[in-house]
């Protein structure tokens, strides 16, 4: 359905181009486009890179496993099914941090890893309380430190790329929380039950 959407518009603003005599001012738009499209990637490339290694060597070091620990009491709450284990909630926790620092693309990777253990334990076909709970956690990501938006701004010449803190701090816990309560009111009801 995106796809149409996207074709429509690209469509459009040919046909508008076109009868309003300014092709040559859509086709610099568009390499301007395409070249500062490129230059984002690479710049958002490098950032990705040092986290996502910053991740592993936290993975490798064990340091996943005594935060999985230290927010144990929490992940317990929310994964109850997974108390005891302590690789899936190194890993849930792994993703967890990298939604915290806002890189969405690192959070993906160490978010299908841990669905991965996740659905290692179950035992059917069918997503477990704990795994439906996981992707809505991970969809609604609170952001306490959003780097990638950061880096985003900063590229588009921001004199202040963390100035909208507070106003991701406020939507993003406030999607969590509701998220969050809709899952485990769902969990209560018969909408989840197997």
């Amino acid at each position: 359905m995106l796809n149409y959407v996207w074709f429509f518009m690209i469509l459009a603003s040919v046909f508008y181009a076109v009868f309003s005599g300014n092709i040559e001012a859509l086709s610099v738009a568009v390499m301007d486009g395409a070249s500062k499209a490129v230059e984002l990637s690479i710049f958002l490339l490098g950032s990705m890179c040092a986290w996502l290694g910053f991740l592993k060597i936290a993975e490798k070091s064990g340091l996943t496993l005594l935060i999985a620990k230290v927010l144990s009491p929490i992940i317990n709450r929310l994964f109850p099914e997974y108390r005891d284990n302590y690789e899936i909630k190194g890993k849930i926790c792994m993703n967890l941090s990298a939604n915290l620092l806002g890189i969405g693309n690192a959070a993906t990777p160490l978010g299908l890893a841990a669905m991965t253990a996740m659905q290692a334990e179950n035992r059917t076909n069918r997503p477990t309380k704990g795994m439906m709970l996981f992707v809505i956690i991970n969809t609604a990501s609170l952001q306490i430190l959003p780097i990638n938006m950061a880096a985003i701004r900063s590229s588009a010449g921001s004199a202040a790329p963390f100035s909208v803190l507070p106003h991701i701090w406020i939507t993003s816990l406030s999607a969590l929380l509701i998220c969050i309560t809709a899952a485990k009111m769902c969990e209560r009801s018969s909408l989840w039950k197997h």
